[in-house]
């Protein structure tokens, strides 16, 4: 049977915010959409079939990491990343670009050869330029590929950014011509600019005339404020292609994610679940619980006693407390695998309010509380 080729289809929308359905040959994925991490082929402390049973259509891999461990040719030889962790989601990896910047304390930007850096496990010198990045990801046979972009930190040097985003538009068009013809796959490009809405603009009008399947906003969730994050998506809300995919990196809070969804963006992936879950942090519809607090130790009530899914309401405050107290193994796998539950219970929510027309009144009522 012929692959499918990758395609984006909006079904309704509420202003900005829409709802809408990303097709791949691996299947169906319904926007917005909220993507565990799955750094390492894992999703941390949680097995694949659990993850599906959350409801997530999609998963988030990281091409820094498994460029380094276990390398590449050894994932391929074990048939692809799908194969290699058993997972028939559809596969989203990220270019390793944000991962050279945050990780490498040794890396060196070259225009033309990329990043040069070290690696943070054994110190072993990489070379990562469009070109390999775009290499690695298809050989990892990801689904959705990132282009390869500098993520420069958190600056208000404006000279600065500016140079990195014209790094990082050059890099793209390296990146869409070694990508090549790969219809069932989806090339995204990613805009940078910091918090300066002119360059912005300038790098998400030049990757719309490169064309993509997909725009990310990159370079966020870096250290600045939710209301700046917030300013840069208003910036460019009415610029970027309504017929395609708007992608938000390394994002974030649920109020994060309501407050994007609102600015008309479609896809999200954030680490927070899953290491809130290995820490003591449950995100619930009343906010977020330390579960690890000693106010728990007589409290006999399930996280969520309407959650039904996973039997993840059999589990009292009480037990999850002792759990964690204990350094209990199991404590970290049930309270990841209720927030990540959370957050598609959250995204479900936020396609049937967009789908009913009720979206800025579901916003406005847990916008300050989750």
């Amino acid at each position: 049977m012929a692959l499918k080729n990758f395609a984006f289809n909006i079904l309704n929308k509420d202003k900005f915010a829409r709802t809408g359905i990303i097709e791949t040959h691996r299947g169906k994925i319904h926007t917005p959409t909220f993507m565990p991490v799955g750094t390492q082929a894992t999703v941390k402390a949680c097995k694949i079939d659990d993850i599906k049973k959350t409801g997530s259509e999609i998963i988030l891999s990281n091409t820094y990491h498994l460029m380094i461990r276990p390398g590449v040719e050894r994932i391929q030889s074990a048939g692809g990343l799908h194969s290699f962790m058993n997972c028939d989601l559809p596969i989203l990896t990220d270019s390793g670009g944000f991962q050279v910047m945050s990780l490498s304390k040794l890396n060196k930007i070259d225009r033309e050869k990329g990043a040069i850096f070290n690696s943070h496990v054994d110190g072993k010198k990489f070379f990562l330029s469009p070109e390999e990045s775009i290499r690695v990801q298809l050989g990892l046979n990801s689904d959705i590929v990132m282009i390869m972009d500098e993520c420069p930190k958190n600056s208000d040097d404006y000279d600065l950014i500016k140079k990195s985003m014209n790094l990082s538009l050059y890099w793209a068009e390296r990146s869409k011509k070694a990508f090549g013809n790969n219809p069932h796959k989806g090339l995204f490009g990613i805009v940078q600019g910091g918090l300066f809405k002119d360059l912005r603009i300038k790098s998400l009008n030049e990757l719309i005339k490169i064309g993509f399947d997909g725009y990310a906003m990159g370079g966020l969730a870096v250290g600045e404020s939710q209301n700046q994050m917030f300013k840069v998506l208003d910036d460019t809300k009415e610029l970027l292609p309504l017929e395609k995919p708007h992608y938000l990196m390394g994002v974030g809070t649920p109020s994060d994610i309501l407050g994007a969804v609102k600015r008309g963006i479609d896809m999200f992936d954030c680490v927070l679940p899953t290491r809130s879950g290995r820490t003591g942090l449950a995100f619930t519809w009343q906010g977020r619980i330390n579960i690890k607090n000693n106010k728990f130790q007589k409290d006999n009530t399930p996280l969520d006693a309407n959650c039904k899914n996973l039997n993840l309401n059999k589990y009292s405050k009480n037990y999850l407390n002792h759990l964690f107290n204990t350094n209990e193994i199991l404590a970290s796998m049930l309270l990841t695998l209720h927030n990540i539950n959370f957050y598609q219970e959250l995204m479900s929510s936020i396609r049937k309010n967009i789908n009913e027309g009720t979206f800025d009144e579901f916003h406005d009522k847990y916008i300050d509380k989750l």
